[in-house]
C-alpha cells in the first residue's frame, strides 16, 4: 500500500476555503475514516486495479486500450461501478475518488469479481481529465455528486462551464456525459448549464430530465435520497461535434 493511501486513513477534515496546497478550486473535501480488515487487505493484495497519479492516457492502463472508455468522477464506495464493469466487459472504466475508503472497498469488490476492465485511483478528477488526450472518452459518469449547497460554494461544483467545456473536449464525438442528483436545487442548475452547452445535446429533449436507466445500478447515496423523499433526475449529454 502507499504511503499516499496509508496516511488519508487518519487526516482530518479541512476546511477547503482555508485550504492553500491546491492553486485551482477543488471540487471535492477528503474524509478520514478507518479502513476494515478486509478493505485494508484489498490496497496491498490487488495492486493491479490501483493506478498512481499522473497517469496520462488513461485507456493504456487496460490490456485492451481500444476499448471504449468510461470515467467515473467520485465513485463512493464502487458498488454500482463494479456492476457496471462486470456487466460490460466489453468496455473499459476507470474510478476517480478521494475517499480511501471507497478506493478499498471497490478493489474489494473488484477483486472478488476478478475483474480485468476496472482501473481506480485517487487523484482530482479535473487534473486526470487535463492530462487526457482529447476526444478519447465514450462516457464521463458523475454520480450523486456532492451539491455543495452554500452559495459561496457554488464555485466548487462539478456542472459548471468552465468544467463542461473540458468535458466537452475530451469526450469523442457521440460520446455522453451521465450526471445523476438527489438534490432538486442542483438539478435545476445542472441542467440550466448543460442545456447552454453548444457541443452538448439532451437526449432526453430539450429541459428534461431522462427516465432512469436500468442499467445504471442502484447507489447508496441514491437510496439515501429516496429514503429522504427526494427526487432524482438523471441527464444524458451526448457530445454532437
Amino acid at each position: 500500500m502507499s504511503d499516499h493511501l496509508q496516511n488519508a486513513t487518519t487526516q482530518d477534515i479541512q476546511d477547503l476555503d482555508n485550504l492553500t496546497e491546491h492553486r485551482e478550486i477543488v471540487t471535492f473535501m477528503r474524509r478520514s475514516s478507518p479502513l476494515n480488515t478486509s478493505q485494508r487487505t484489498a490496497l496491498e493484495k490487488h495492486q493491479e486495479f490501483i493506478l498512481q497519479y499522473p497517469v496520462g492516457d488513461l485507456r493504456q492502463a487496460f490490456p485492451h486500450p481500444e476499448r471504449p472508455l468510461t470515467v467515473e468522477i467520485g465513485f463512493g464506495m464502487g458498488r454500482s461501478l463494479v456492476l457496471m464493469a462486470k456487466a460490460n466487459p466489453e468496455r473499459n472504466y476507470v474510478g476517480i475518488e478521494v475517499h480511501i475508503p471507497g478506493i478499498a472497498q471497490c478493489v474489494y469488490e473488484a477483486g472478488l469479481a476478478e475483474l480485468n476492465n476496472l482501473r481506480v485511483l485517487d487523484a482530482d478528477a479535473i487534473q486526470v481529465l487535463k492530462e487526457m488526450p482529447d476526444d478519447s472518452i465514450d462516457c464521463i459518469q458523475l454520480y450523486f455528486p456532492d451539491p455543495w449547497q452554500k452559495k459561496r460554494h457554488f464555485k466548487r461544483r462539478f456542472v459548471i462551464h468552465e468544467r463542461m467545456a473540458l468535458v466537452e473536449q475530451k469526450l469523442k464525438v457521440g460520446g455522453t456525459f451521465h450526471a445523476a442528483t438527489d438534490w432538486e436545487p442542483y438539478a435545476e442548475w445542472m441542467l440550466d448549464i448543460l442545456e447552454h452547452r453548444p457541443r452538448l445535446n439532451n437526449l432526453a429533449g430539450k429541459n428534461k430530465s431522462y427516465p432512469r436507466p436500468e442499467w445504471r445500478p442502484l447507489t447508496k447515496f441514491e437510496k439515501r435520497g429516496l429514503e429522504a423523499g427526494h427526487q432524482i433526475n438523471d441527464f444524458i449529454f451526448e457530445k454532437i461535434n
